[in-house]
């Protein structure tokens, strides 16, 4: 791609995961991107990755960089078009730009949008929309020889994906067959592959999951992006559909470290020791899993606290900790390696 992703005012890394991943890890791939309210900066000012990519205000300034693809960059609750970003998608069609969206509301099912871009002949992918033939989950994945790993959360919107598209590149680094599976729009993007699991209905998630793994089995270790998490009032479902249709042999637990309540909720997150009792109960219901190891997200914190949040959380739980960003992944691979 040649693409320029629309942020208009959410830039930020957890107000727009959906462009700090493809920038972080498709970084050659993005031209600049739109936000008028730090329009001037470069995104390295404000995400700590990306450098010198610009920041603009409009479509028509990135149109001497030959842009072929307008990617929408946040991921919001609800899955809403924000009023904002109507124009600056229907500016992009207009001058034969495709468009990635991964939000719930469909740009295809949109009467304007739809319209410009057929005119224009221009592609609309929305990509939470889902497939036509879903089976329903037969608890079959377990009889799959791969190591299945799934990240889970202590809150939505902490890294998940980051940690598992960090691990299962080490383990490639270390000569192993390891498969990333997306089950959400950012994995998808980056991975070109894989299935959003929190538009499909209930009945339906497990089955997915489990399709996910049994078109994949061959691969030596599959390592999945896990959604949401089991304390959330909202988002619990697909947590639990991951667990049960993945049927994961290990666990990674991953946590925004200065995070205490559940986002938008005056919800205590449980401390990581109940989080991992947890998981491990609720994954032993299908299939037996045991927690290998904790990832932070340190994002807000300077390296002395990181590092002082990391030896907390060992001390805590007794397992391998570390901030996949700053520090990798070894201790949590080492934890897979011993698996195998």
């Amino acid at each position: 791609m040649r693409a320029i992703i629309l942020a208009e005012g959410k830039l930020g890394v957890f107000t727009a995961k959906t462009a700090t991943c493809i920038i972080r890890y498709r970084t050659d791939e993005v031209l600049a991107v739109i936000d008028s309210s730090k329009a001037g900066a470069t995104v390295g000012q404000h995400l700590n990755v990306g450098g010198d990519i610009p920041i603009v205000s409009s479509v028509g300034e990135t149109l001497d960089m030959k842009p072929d693809t307008l990617i929408l960059g946040i991921a919001p609750p609800g899955g809403g078009l924000p009023k904002e970003f109507r124009g600056h998608i229907l500016d992009a069609v207009k001058a034969g730009m495709n468009v990635l969206s991964g939000l719930h509301v469909f740009l295809n099912d949109d009467p304007e949008i739809s319209a410009a871009a057929a005119e224009a002949g221009v592609t609309l992918t929305d990509l939470r929309q889902v497939p036509e033939k879903l089976p329903i989950g037969q608890n079959l994945a377990r009889e799959t020889k791969c190591l299945r790993v799934l990240t889970t959360g202590t809150d939505c919107n902490v890294g998940k994906m980051v940690a598992a598209w960090e691990i299962a590149a080490e383990l490639r680094r270390r000569g192993r067959d390891a498969e990333f599976i997306a089950t959400g729009q950012t994995g998808m993007i980056l991975s070109g592959a894989g299935m959003a699991l929190d538009r499909m209905i209930s009945d339906f998630v497990s089955g997915a999951a489990e399709k996910l793994v049994l078109d994949n089995a061959g691969h030596e270790i599959l390592i999945f992006e896990g959604q949401g998490t089991l304390q959330h009032p909202s988002y619990s479902g697909v947590t639990l559909s991951l667990l049960h249709g993945v049927a994961p042999q290990a666990i990674v637990l991953v946590h925004h470290a200065t995070r205490k309540l559940i986002n938008n909720y005056e919800i205590p997150i449980l401390p990581l020791a109940e989080q991992v009792k947890l998981y491990e109960y609720i994954a032993g219901l299908v299939n037996g899993a045991k927690v290998v190891g904790i990832a932070l997200n340190c994002a807000d914190m300077d390296e002395k606290s990181t590092l002082e949040a990391v030896e907390s959380a060992k001390k805590e739980t007794g397992l391998p900790v570390t901030d996949v960003i700053r520090f990798g992944t070894g201790c949590i691979v080492d934890a897979l390696e011993e698996l195998l």
